[in-house]
C-alpha cells in the first residue's frame, strides 16, 4: 500500500519532486505524508491554499478506482527506487518519484540517446534527424523524444520504421496523448516494441510549464542529447540546459549558416556542446562498445539493390557520402541509414569525415 499511497501523493499537481522528497522525510512514508493533519502540514511550512486544495483533493481521490482504471488503460506505475525504475533517471537530482509507462521499461534502456528540436524543421533537420535516429537505433540505442511535431515526430518514426527502440516522453497523463494528431504515432511505437512514459497522472492536461519539466526527464533518461535545430529561444535549449545540469553528453549537429533554426546547435556548439557530423561522433564520444547482432540487423534492414550499388561504387576508391549521394542519385539520409547497416555487417568503413570504403 505504501506505492499506492506515494502514488496517490504525487498525483497532487503542487507536490513536486522536491517536495514530495521533504514529505516523505518528514513524515517517514508515504501514507503518513498522506494522512497529515492540515495543523501539521502548515506548520511544516505548506501555504495555506495548498493545504486547502490537498485535503480537498485526498477527499475525492479514490486509490482502488485509480488503481483499476490504470490496470483497465494497461499504464503500468514504477516508483522511485524501485526494481525497474530506469537507472538513468534515477540518477538525476530531481527525478520523480513516480513514473507512468505504456509498453515496457528494459534495461538495455542504459544506452538511450536524446534526439530533440524544433517543430518548424527544414529539409535539411528533417535529413538530420533520419540520419542520426536511423544509425543510432542501427547500433541498438534506445531513441528518447517528446512525440512534438518536428523533430521529435521524425525521430520516432525513423526509429520505427528501422526497427529500432524508442521512449516518447509526454508532458500530460497517459490516457492523454499530446499532441493528438500524434496519437497514431504513439501507437506504432508502442506495437514496435517501444514505451511512452510521463509524471503526471491520469487525467493530466499539459500546461505551459509542464513542458520544461517534461523535457528534464527526456535527457535524464539518456546519456547524450543530440539537438537538431531550434531558434536561439527554444525549448530545445531547455533540453540541452537540463542534460548539462544532469551531467549529459550534449550535441549539436551545425546547420546552415543562414537558416534561423541553426542558432540553438550553433550557440550550443559556441558554448561546449559537441559537434556531431556523424553517428560514429556519438558513439566514439561516449565510448560505448555496442553489441553488433548481425543477424537481427539483417533482418531490420535486409540486402538489396542499393547495398549492391554502393559497393560497386567503393570497389574503386573511398569515397564522400555526399559524392555516393550525387552518383547514386540517393537522398544522403537514405545512403547514411544503408552505410551505418553495412558497417555492421562488416562491408564497409567508415573511415571519418564522411568518407567510407569498402572492406575487402
Amino acid at each position: 500500500m505504501e506505492k499506492k499511497y506515494l502514488v496517490a501523493l504525487y498525483s497532487f499537481d503542487a507536490f513536486g519532486p522536491a517536495r514530495t522528497k521533504l514529505l516523505l522525510q518528514y513524515f517517514g512514508s508515504a501514507k503518513k505524508a498522506w494522512d497529515a493533519d492540515p495543523k501539521t502540514l502548515l506548520e511544516i511550512g505548506l501555504i495555506e491554499n495548498t493545504v486547502k486544495k490537498f485535503v480537498s483533493y485526498r477527499k475525492q481521490f479514490d486509490i482502488p478506482t485509480y488503481f483499476e482504471k490504470l490496470e483497465k488503460l494497461k499504464v503500468n506505475v514504477v516508483t522511485l527506487g524501485e526494481k525497474g525504475y530506469p537507472k538513468n533517471l534515477s540518477e538525476i537530482d530531481d527525478a520523480p518519484p513516480v513514473l507512468y509507462f505504456r509498453g515496457e521499461l528494459r534495461k538495455s534502456d542504459d544506452y538511450s540517446v536524446a534526439i530533440v528540436g524544433t517543430r518548424k524543421l527544414t529539409s535539411y533537420g528533417r535529413e538530420a534527424t533520419q540520419i542520426f535516429a536511423r544509425g543510432l537505433s542501427g547500433y541498438g540505442i534506445t531513441i528518447v523524444s517528446g512525440l512534438a511535431f518536428g523533430i521529435d515526430a521524425i525521430a520516432h518514426k525513423e526509429v520505427v520504421d528501422a526497427g529500432g527502440r524508442g521512449i516518447a516522453v509526454l508532458a500530460s497523463g497517459l490516457d492523454i496523448i499530446t499532441p493528438f494528431s500524434n496519437t497514431y504515432l504513439a501507437k506504432i511505437l508502442l506495437e514496435s516494441g517501444g514505451a511512452i512514459v510521463s509524471e503526471y497522472p491520469l487525467g493530466h492536461i499539459p500546461q505551459k510549464y509542464d513542458f520544461p519539466q517534461r523535457n528534464r526527464i527526456i535527457s535524464g533518461l539518456s546519456k547524450a542529447v543530440i539537438v537538431i535545430e531550434g531558434a536561439r529561444q527554444s525549448g530545445t535549449l531547455l533540453t540541452a540546459s537540463h542534460a548539462a545540469e544532469q551531467g549529459r553528453t550534449v550535441f549539436a549537429v551545425p546547420g546552415q549558416i543562414t537558416s534561423p533554426m541553426s542558432e540553438a546547435p550553433h550557440y550550443l556548439i559556441a558554448n561546449g556542446a559537441k559537434i556531431a557530423f556523424s553517428v560514429s561522433d556519438v558513439i566514439d564520444e561516449l565510448g560505448w562498445e555496442i553489441k553488433r547482432d548481425v543477424e537481427t540487423i539483417s533482418k531490420v534492414m535486409p540486402s538489396d539493390k542499393i547495398e549492391e550499388k554502393i559497393l560497386v561504387v567503393l570497389a574503386n576508391e573511398p569515397l564522400h557520402i555526399d559524392e555516393l549521394g550525387r552518383i547514386l542519385e540517393l537522398k544522403i539520409s537514405e545512403i547514411s541509414a544503408k552505410l551505418t547497416v553495412m558497417q555492421l555487417k562488416g562491408l564497409v568503413k567508415g573511415l571519418g569525415a564522411g568518407i567510407y570504403k569498402k572492406i575487402s
